[in-house]
């Protein structure tokens, strides 16, 4: 039996048009466990929102579409269920919480018959309207809203309060899997600090395993127990928390996002940043995709495509390591 809840392989995703295919997710593989908190890391267009798209099945769908590999959630194909399948799951089994907490609230519906409707949708235990009532009043009270403010309206609440109203709202059922994507983006600092310390919060008290996607390497650290850094559409480096903030071997990109973070304690005056842009999704280039941005790069990697190397539970997809001791080549 295993304790896998979530498990990606191969995966790739496009968007086609009639002029152009985006390349948006190139044969990423990751799994997740019961009650694991998964970082995705990544500079913005690196298909993080796509992957978390995919997994929810909510392509757009005229142009989405998933060319390669597989989703298993509980053991089950993702990609073989049916729509009104997938929405039986959508809210009560696995849940998002979206960039922008306006775009993911109605203005014309009250906060609190907004988290009741998802409850009403996936009322398999025929509960009473008193009870659905009662568990709005405990998730607001877990999200630190006075039940009291549930008639208000989303304009009343400041964007820190809507981004608690849209938790409360995800976490309604008690899903076991929750997809957090970039949820601290459109707030402050100090904001910033009190959600990601709720996020925590909640996931130690329920159990529910997560994706954190962010661009932000410091509300990784603080959440996630694995890993994965994301390039032009692939996973340019997977490990544990520990492989990623303390080993001294790095992908040259996490070595660059790394140089980007400000550091109080340095005495450099200024920061480091990555030159170039990522490369066009419509026109990969045939080898490494980091390579016209990579410091280090070698004639090899402008011709073929890294393979992965692994040592331990630390997997990293670079030429650089190619024969170096305790790195071994990672079986497709």
């Amino acid at each position: 039996m295993t304790d896998k809840l979530l498990s990606i392989k191969n995966l790739s995703v496009q968007y086609k048009t009639d002029l152009e295919t985006v390349c948006a997710v190139n044969n990423i593989t990751f799994f997740l466990k019961k009650g694991e908190t998964f970082g995705l890391v990544g500079e913005t267009g690196a298909g993080k929102t796509t992957t978390a798209l995919t997994i929810m099945r909510l392509l757009p769908a005229e142009t989405g579409r998933i060319t390669e590999g597989s989703i298993e959630f509980t053991g089950k194909s993702m990609l073989d269920l049916t729509e009104p399948e997938m929405r039986s799951i959508r809210g009560e089994q696995i849940a998002m919480i979206f960039q922008d907490p306006m775009t993911s609230l109605n203005p014309v519906m009250s906060v609190g018959d907004q988290i009741a409707e998802a409850m009403e949708l996936h009322n398999k235990d025929n509960k009473t309207k008193e009870q659905i009532q009662a568990r709005v009043d405990e998730v607001l009270l877990m999200v630190g809203i006075p039940p009291s403010r549930k008639f208000e309206f989303p304009h009343q609440f400041s964007g820190g309060m809507k981004q608690r109203v849209v938790i409360a709202m995800a976490l309604a059922c008690e899903p076991v899997l929750l997809i957090a994507d970039e949820p601290t983006t459109a707030l402050d600092v100090t904001i910033q600090a009190q959600v990601i310390s709720m996020i925590r919060n909640l996931r130690d008290t329920l159990g529910t395993a997560m994706i954190m996607i962010t661009h932000d390497l410091g509300i990784v650290a603080q959440t996630c127990d694995n890993v994965a850094v994301m390039y032009a559409g692939e996973l340019v480096e997977v490990g544990t928390a520990t492989d990623i903030y303390t080993s001294r071997d790095h992908h040259p990109y996490t070595t660059g996002l790394f140089g980007s973070i400000p550091n109080l304690r340095s005495k450099a005056r200024r920061l480091t940043p990555i030159t170039g842009l990522m490369p066009d999704p419509t026109k990969l280039p045939p080898g490494c995709t980091f390579a016209p941005r990579c410091p280090k790069k070698m004639d090899v990697c402008e011709a073929e495509h890294p393979c992965a190397w692994r040592n331990g539970t630390h997997l990293i997809s670079c030429h650089l390591f190619a024969g170096r001791e305790n790195w071994r080549k990672e079986e497709a």
